[in-house]
Order: structure tokens, then sequence, then C-alpha cells
């Protein structure tokens, strides 16, 4: 890169014309991990300038995170909300209010539409010759072929709700992605478009971390819509509102059950293409997602031994928020009760914390497995100890106030029933028939978890 357009901008800095295009051009080519010190020192500089920096605050906002997220590595502070550049997705948050709830939906069905999209995009471009990004490691035809038909199952419910799929009419996955990624791209924002365009900073210049940066992404904002929904839920039963709560619940198991065929995508990742990149990334670990913790913090409260383990620790916002009393849906559950609550809002509540505890059950354990294939017996990138962590930790509850469906008992370890009797899964998240299949409503994590079982 010529440093040219960064020199002439620090001698006169604009707020508005910032050159990102340059700065992202050439961390493209070379990866982040591989930034020269000259531009690196350029960011930097740009960052003390800041403060006296004149223009809407959004504009402030989206050029702070961009230099927080692309001085992560010179800084030593790179860690997983860095790598993903989270900060520059405004991802719904725990502070946010309470009212802006039922709008978590649509707001994240927009931002996972985008990242999906922009990764078949990418997929598209590279197959046409249109890129030459990340140009090493190139998947074949029939891996790309898989790509878009599990980005398009992503895709499908969400354009529906964004009343977006009416121009989904090709009947090839190849052809169909391409009128997706139109329908999207066409109903972005300039904002939008560019916080796509500035929040993929790869560490290496493999084709597939593109893929694995949009993905992790996208669960991120899943669980930033789960813990949204979870707060609504634990404000309804404060409320007395079971008919609220069980809406919540349910949105927060019908967003991860759609989420399933994210796994299936990532498990079309060449192992090899996994294995080279990552070597890059130490430092950024899945067990620093905010995100899920909130999720798993916010059903029931994490025993002693866990919350003073590295598993909080790492993520010290939402260890404190547990340390200072951070409500959970157990606790809101069974002050409930406690005030007396007819026998049929109990069985539903019940019912909907069960399936959604099933639901989290089946995720874990498609993640576990994943993992697995991906990573051996490698230990993990963010100082863990890679799968078997995981699988120490997917067994761990969900809930802990269910006995056979009904709120106002003790609950299996996995957070769901023991019976055998189809209404649960066995200790490892599992039907017990042999076939380690899933119920028929987790076919897209089913799919997803067959997925990770073929060899690479």
């Amino acid at each position: 890169m010529s440093t040219a357009e960064l020199s002439s901008w620090l001698r006169n800095p604009d707020l508005m014309k910032f050159p990102y295009a340059a700065v992202v051009r050439e961390y493209h080519h070379v990866g982040k991990h591989f930034v020269p010190p000259e531009l690196l020192r350029m960011l930097a500089e740009a960052r003390t300038l800041l403060p006296s920096l004149h223009g809407p605050w959004p504009h402030v906002h989206t050029l702070a995170s961009f230099l927080d997220t692309a001085l992560d590595k010179p800084d030593q502070r790179y860690d997983y909300p860095t790598y993903l550049a989270l900060s520059l997705l405004q991802l719904p948050g725990p502070d946010d209010p309470l009212e802006q709830a039922l709008f978590a939906r649509p707001r994240c069905d927009r931002l996972i539409a985008q990242l999906v999209a922009d990764a078949l995009a990418f997929e598209l471009a590279a197959q046409d010759g249109r890129t030459t990004l990340l140009p090493r490691m190139r998947p074949d035809a029939a891996v790309v072929g898989k790509r878009y038909r599990h980005g398009l199952r992503v895709l499908r419910p969400v354009l529906g709700r964004m009343a977006l799929d009416s121009g989904l009419t090709e009947v090839g996955p190849a052809d169909q992605a391409r009128q997706a990624c139109v329908a999207v791209r066409g109903d972005m924002s300039f904002a939008e478009r560019r916080a796509m365009k500035l929040s993929i900073l790869p560490v290496d210049t493999i084709h597939d971390e593109y893929l694995f940066l949009r993905v992790l992404q996208a669960f991120e904002t899943t669980f930033a819509l789960l813990s949204t929904h979870l707060r609504g839920a634990i404000a309804a039963l404060r409320q007395g509102e079971v008919d609220r709560a069980v809406y919540f619940l349910d949105g927060a198991r019908t967003a991860l059950e759609e989420s399933g065929p994210l796994f299936s995508m990532l498990a079309t990742m060449q192992v090899e293409a996994f294995r080279t990149f990552r070597q890059f990334t130490e430092g950024a670990s899945a067990i620093q997602s905010r995100n899920y913790k909130l999720v798993e913090s916010l059903c029931s409260m994490p025993d002693p031994g866990r919350i003073d383990s590295q598993a909080y620790f790492s993520v010290p916002d939402v260890r404190m928020r547990v340390l200072a009393g951070q409500e959970t849906l157990d606790e809101a559950c069974a002050a409930l009760l406690g005030t007396g609550v007819p026998e049929p809002d109990r069985v539903r509540l019940g019912a909907a914390m069960e399936s959604f505890a099933r639901t989290l059950a089946r995720w874990r354990q498609t993640h576990y497995r994943l993992a697995v294939r991906m990573l051996g017996e490698a230990s993990g990138t963010g100082y863990t100890q890679g799968t078997p962590y995981l699988a120490a930790v997917r067994d761990l509850p969900v809930f802990r106030t269910l006995q056979n469906g009904v709120p106002g008992g003790g609950l299996h370890p996995n957070g769901v029933h023991a019976n055998g009797n189809g209404n649960g899964l066995h200790e490892n998240g599992l039907h017990g028939n042999g076939e380690n299949g899933l119920h028929a409503d987790g076919e897209a994590v089913l799919e997803a978890d067959k997925e990770t079982r073929r060899a690479p």
C-alpha cells in the first residue's frame, strides 16, 4: 500500500474523508497479522486525533470502532470481540432499554441477512473470478455449492420476515444465492454497507477465513438476540405476564433453531485451511463471547466454581453483572410461582422453558462435534483447553426450576428431561436410540451435526 492517502489525511484530518478503502485494501492484501509497522504507526496517530475531530456522532463512532479493531494486535489487546469487529456491528446489548426488546428481532434479522448474504457474495465473486481477495486455498465448486445451500437455509426465514423473499425465483443454489445477495444489498443503507466493508479484517489471506468470520458474527448476533429476549421474559415474569414470557422464550428458541444451518456452513471449511489461519488468532477465543455468557447467566445462576473460572474471567463485565445480582429466568420463575399461578400457565411456561433448554443443549452438542472435527486435540486459541473445555461444559444446566416439564422442581444436569420418552434428551444432548440423531424439530441442527462427522 502507498501510505500517501493516509499521510494526506493526517495533514488535514477530516472525519468524513478518512481513507477507509485504502486501509482495508492493505489489511486484505497481507492479513491483519502482517500489516506493515509504518501503516500501524499512522493509524495509531490517526486515533490520537479522534478527540479533536468534529462531525456527526455515528461517523465518530465508526472511525473509533474501526481503529479499535485495526490496532488490536499492536495494542496487545487482540481478543474475540476485536477479531470479529463486534463494535462495528452495533448489536443489541444488556444495557439497552427493555422497551426495545420487541424490536430486537427485526434489528437482528437485518444484520444476519447482511452477514450471510455477504459471505455468499464473496463465494460468488471468487467463483466468477471477480475478486483477488483472500486468494489462498480456494475451495472447490462442490464445497462452495454446499455453502450456497446452507446459506440460503439461513436466509429464507429471515428474508421472509423482511419481505425480501419474493425475488428468489431461481432453482439452482448459485443463481438463487445471487438473487438473495441482490435483494439484501438493495435494502441496505449507506451505514450498513460501510459496516459490512469495515467489519471483515482477516488475520491471513486464506479464503475460508471470510466464511469463518461472517458465521461467527452471525452467531454473535443470534446470541445477542437471545439475551435480549431472555431479559424480556424475565421482566414479563416479574410483572406476572406468562403469555409475554412465553412469547419471548419461543422467539429465543426459534432464533436458535434457525441458526442451525450456520453450523453446516462452518462445517464446509477445509480443515487444513482453518488450522493454517488459526495459528495467527492466538488470544481470540469463543470463551470470550460475552453474548453467549449473557444467555447462560440470564437462564440460571452459574455455579461458584464456574463464575471463578476462566469461563467468566474471560468476560469480566458479564461476571460483574452476575456478582452484582443480575436476575435470572430461574429466579423470576420461582418468584412468580410463589404467588400462586394457575396450572395451565405453569404448564405453558414449563413447556416453553423446556423447549428452549432442549434447543440450547443441541446447539452445544453440535458446537462440540464441529470443534472436535476442526481442532482435534489442539488447544484453544484463547489460552483454553480447546475441545476438552467444550466437552466439560456442554452439559451445564440451562434451567434448574423444571420438573416433568413444569416449573417448580429440579432439573436434569443437561437442563431437560431424562426420562427417555421422547420429551427430552439424554446426558449428551442426543436421543439414546443409537443413531446420534436429534428431535425432528431440530432438523437443521441435525444436518449440521451430521456434517461435522463427515471426513474432511
